[in-house]
């Protein structure tokens, strides 16, 4: 069964209650180990690697020295696409457009599930690992979370590059390309704004991207599929 296509290859309505089993045994319980992963990864940052957040700094301190105006602009309205409320409210959006142009509820909550099962690993893992904001002039207001992971990259990960993904049932050529291409940029955009405007070190936001990359991989794969079937075994 083709990866982007597996919806499309079973459209074979599951039941709520086998939905659900699936997205315990295949989403959550996989979570859980990612979680794990990305508190130590942050606790070997701020351990054993904490001079890593010396070369990160002068990064920082570089990005910030060629600020301006034009640039403080653009990336307030990056920076602004990954806040908690856009995303929440794109993915709703989203999530309604797609169970009423499809009628298929357990493939409209996949970018819910991505943004959801993001945020449940990002919020508890930026309070065990607490790690300070880069030491520059910082151009938003820093929320009550730490450093480490990058909240914006990981929910826009989440959201945007599994939109990228329910694109590919788009029928018409150029608006599938045009949407995937959007989606597709949305994330590295995010991440650029977030470091120029010096509120986390590169290392947060890659961790962030992986944290959205995987967490949109156990969104896709949360319900079984078989291909050539129209019933879920």
């Amino acid at each position: 069964m083709a990866f982007v296509t597996r919806y499309a290859d079973d459209p074979s309505r599951p039941s709520p209650r086998g939905a659900l089993r699936d997205l315990a045994v295949r989403t959550v319980a996989p979570a859980v180990v990612l979680f794990a992963a990305v508190v130590v990864v942050g606790k070997v940052i701020e351990g054993p690697l904490r001079n890593l957040g010396a070369h990160e700094e002068s990064f920082n301190a570089t990005l910030a020295s060629h600020r301006t105006a034009l640039w403080n602009t653009i990336t307030t309205v990056w920076s602004h696409i990954g806040n908690t409320e856009y995303v929440i409210g794109a993915c709703v959006v989203v999530v309604a457009l797609v169970w009423w142009r499809t009628k298929e509820w357990w493939y409209a909550v996949i970018p819910a599930i991505a943004v959801t099962v993001q945020a449940a690993v990002f919020v508890p893992a930026t309070a065990l690992v607490n790690r300070p904001r880069p030491h520059v002039p910082h151009l938003d207001p820093a929320p009550p979370t730490s450093s480490y992971p990058s909240g914006h990259v990981g929910a826009s990960t989440a959201l945007y590059w599994t939109l990228a993904l329910m694109a590919q049932r788009i029928e018409n050529r150029a608006l599938r390309v045009v949407v995937t291409l959007v989606c597709a940029v949305i994330p590295p955009l995010v991440a650029y704004s977030r470091l120029y405007r010096g509120m986390h070190h590169l290392s947060d936001v890659i961790v962030g991207f992986l944290n959205g990359l995987v967490c949109l991989l156990l969104a896709w794969h949360y319900l079984r599929r078989r291909a050539g079937r129209h019933t879920l075994v």
